[in-house]
C-alpha cells in the first residue's frame, strides 16, 4: 500500500501506481494525485482494514506528512513506535550510543539556545531540529565567534519553516547539538524484507561545497560508488536491525564513512525513500530500477548483473535550493532554460513553487566521469543569475 501526501508526487510514482494497481490512500484527503480515482484508491477505513487483515502489508509513503495518520490509525502494527525512534534525532542517538559512544550529543530546548554555553563544547559541532527534514534549520558551528550570528539565523529560520511542514515532519521546539561527524557522506534507499534482511536499492554520494556546507545541492551515484559501499552499508543495516527489528520496512538513510571505513549514522528516515520523489526516481534514471516496485513486490536487485552493463557515468540529483539570498516571495521568475544550457545531458527537470518552498526545483542529470566541471559549478553557484525580482 502507498500513502500519498503533500507536498509532491512525481509523474513517475503516479505511473508506477497506475501500472501496478497498487492500493493507495491519501491521508491529506486531497484525493487528486491519481487521475480518475480508480477503485484501488482507498478510504481511511478501508486502508486500516486491509492492514489489519494482513499484518505483513508493505506500506510506503512518499511524504512524512502521513506520519500523523499512521500514528492515529496504525498503532496495532507497531509502526508508530519505530517511526518515533527514527524521527526524533535525540532518541536515535540514544539508541545507537552503545555502538558509537564517541559521538557527543545534547538535547536543547529552542528557548534554551540563546543561553547555551557553547564554550564548553568541542568545535566543530552541528545544531539542528530534533525532528527535521531537508536540512532546514541545520548549521555547522566551526568556531566560537560564529555562534552569535548562527543563533540569529536559527531564530529567523524558525519563524519561516514552522509554516512549511507539520510538527511530525519538522518540530522546532527541540534541537540536537552533536559533534561534527567527519567523513564522506552517503544517502541510500533500502528496505528490510519479510525475514528482516536488508536490501539496498541505491547509494548516492552527498557532495558539499565546503566544510561548513550543510545544503542538499548535489547527490551523485555511479557504478564505482555502489561497488565500493554496498558491503559495508549492508553491514550497517544489519547492525541497525539488531537494535530495531524491522520487516517489510522501507527507509532512507544518511551516513558518514570515516577514513577508517567506519560507518556512522546521521539519520534514518522511516517508511520512505528520499523526500519529494528524489532518490528513488534517480535510481530509475541511473540503473533502470523502479524502487517503488522493488519494495512493494519484494524484488531484490541483481547488482552484479546490473552493474556489468554500466560504464562509470555519473548520475546526479541536483536540488535547486534557493541560495540566492533573496526571499522566494520577492522572486518573480527563474530562468530554467538558461540553467539547462550549463549541463551536458539533462534527464528531467521538475519545477517547484519557490514562493511556497525554499527551492526552485529538482534536476536529474547524467555526466561523463571525466567532465565533472558542471557538477563543481552548480555545487557552489548561488543561482542569482537565473532569477528576476
Amino acid at each position: 500500500m502507498i500513502l500519498l501526501d503533500l507536498p509532491y508526487v512525481s509523474d513517475f510514482l503516479k505511473e508506477t501506481i497506475t501500472r501496478n494497481s497498487f492500493q493507495t490512500y491519501e491521508p491529506s484527503g486531497a484525493r487528486h494525485f491519481i487521475p480518475g480515482r480508480e477503485p484501488y484508491i482507498l478510504t481511511s477505513e478501508e486502508a486500516v482494514e486491509v492492514i489489519r487483515k494482513d499484518p505483513g502489508t508493505r506500506i510506503y509513503t512518499n511524504s512524512e506528512n502521513s506520519i500523523h495518520w499512521i500514528a492515529e490509525n496504525l498503532g496495532f502494527t507497531g509502526l508508530p513506535s519505530i517511526i518515533r525512534v527514527f524521527k526524533d534525532k535525540v532518541a536515535f542517538r540514544r539508541l545507537t550510543q552503545d555502538l558509537f559512544p564517541e559521538v557527543f550529543f545534547k538535547e536543547v530546548e529552542f528557548d534554551e539556545i540563546e543561553a547555551l554555553h557553547v564554550e564548553a563544547l568541542t568545535f566543530p559541532f552541528v545544531i539542528k531540529p530534533s525532528v527535521g527534514f531537508f536540512s532546514l534549520g541545520v548549521y555547522t558551528v566551526n568556531q566560537l565567534f560564529e555562534w552569535d550570528e548562527i543563533k540569529k539565523r536559527i531564530h529567523d529560520d524558525i519563524q519561516h519553516i514552522r509554516k512549511l511542514y507539520p510538527k511530525e515532519v519538522l518540530d522546532t521546539s527541540k534541537f540536537l547539538v552533536e559533534q561534527y561527524i567527519k567523513g564522506v557522506e552517503y544517502a541510500f534507499d533500502a528496505y528490510f524484507d519479510e525475514n528482516g534482511k536488508p536490501v539496498i536499492l541505491n547509494i548516492l554520494k552527498h557532495l558539499f561545497a565546503s566544510g561548513d556546507d550543510v545544503s542538499d545541492r548535489i547527490y551523485v551515484t555511479s557504478k564505482s560508488i555502489l561497488l565500493e559501499n554496498l558491503p559495508r552499508l549492508t553491514g550497517f543495516l544489519e547492525q541497525l536491525n539488531s537494535l530495531v527489528p524491522m520487516k517489510n520496512f522501507p527507509l532512507h538513510v544518511e551516513v558518514r564513512i570515516d577514513e577508517n571505513g567506519r560507518c556512522v549514522p546521521i539519520e534514518v528516515n522511516p517508511l520512505r525513500f528520499g523526500g519529494w520523489c528524489t532518490t528513488a526516481d534517480t535510481t530509475w534514471f541511473a540503473y533502470g530500477i523502479n524502487s517503488y516496485e522493488y519494495f512493494l513486490n519484494n524484488i531484490k536487485p541483481d547488482w552484479p548483473a546490473l552493474l556489468a552493463k554500466k560504464d562509470d557515468s555519473l548520475f546526479s540529483l541536483v536540488v535547486l535550493n534557493n541560495s540566492t539570498g533573496i526571499p522566494g516571495k520577492e522572486i518573480r521568475s527563474f530562468n530554467f532554460d538558461q540553467l539547462l544550457t550549463h549541463f551536458q545531458k539533462p534527464l528531467e527537470l521538475r519545477k517547484v513553487d519557490h514562493t511556497a518552498f525554499p527551492l526552485f526545483g529538482f534536476l536529474f542529470i547524467e555526466t561523463n566521469e571525466t567532465n565533472t566541471q558542471e557538477l563543481e559549478w552548480i555545487l557552489k553557484d548561488n543561482l542569482r543569475e537565473f532569477v528576476a525580482y
